[in-house]
């Protein structure tokens, strides 16, 4: 079913990225800060609005939250705290759909980020702590074909790629031999999909973005089973 709307994000969207990149410093982003509002934090609010029950019906237990802070919205400050970066802002737009447990545990989410640079939806989960991330890798040791099926599949491997940092060697516990050794090393467990500027302006992106997480649905269901989650 193809989901018709107007427009969300516009040329303008990318152009006060664009230029926050070149002026990332607190009086210039003061003294444009209502095109920020009309641009990127309005558009992107309504983007997650809308998206909420394509959301609910991929899976009941993933929220999409329209709120300037505490949603599903990233806020746009930078923690500079431990970076040589000193910038303050960031220069994407960041949404996240996340897991009702992620409060309280590493979960997975679904994720789309727009730039000028560069623009994708991902799936999965990032940088698990150390908990989350014995748990993933045992259960893809348990279970290396369904893992192998779920990432080789035809219609996953036609929109996404896995990636993130893996282990220089194999992890302790497990031997080299193993035959899923390749993604045991993983440090992340995120899947990306590309999209271009025409798919974030076009009046289909809630159609494509929810194509794309439909897609992932398969990895998603494995990471949150890893996890005793329900998906």
């Amino acid at each position: 079913m193809t989901i018709v709307q107007k427009n969300v994000f516009s040329e303008e969207t990318f152009d006060f990225l664009s230029k926050l990149t070149a002026n990332n410093n607190r009086p210039w982003f003061n003294d444009h800060k209502t095109i920020y509002e009309n641009a990127v934090r309005y558009p992107s609010l309504n983007f997650i609005e809308t998206m909420q029950p394509h959301i609910q019906t991929l899976s009941p237990h993933f929220t999409a939250v329209a709120k300037k802070t505490g949603g599903s919205l990233m806020r746009i400050y930078r923690d500079a705290r431990f970076s040589k970066d000193k910038t303050p802002y960031k220069t994407n737009i960041g949404i996240q759909f996340r897991h009702i447990a992620g409060k309280d545990i590493h979960a997975p989410g679904f994720y789309l980020h727009i730039s000028p640079d560069s623009c994708f939806v991902g799936a999965g989960i990032w940088r698990p702590d150390s908990q989350a991330l014995a748990k993933i890798r045992e259960m893809i040791s348990d279970s290396p074909t369904a893992w192998k099926k779920i990432t080789t599949n035809k219609t996953f491997h036609r929109y996404f790629e896995l990636s993130g940092d893996s282990l220089k060697t194999y992890p302790r516990g497990y031997a080299k031999e193993h035959p899923a050794i390749n993604d045991l090393k993983r440090k992340d467990f995120i899947a990306i999909s590309p999209l271009n500027r025409e798919d974030i302006l076009s009046q289909d992106l809630i159609s494509i973005v929810t194509q794309r997480y439909k897609a992932s649905r398969h990895l998603m269901d494995f990471l949150c089973s890893a996890l005793d989650i329900p998906y």
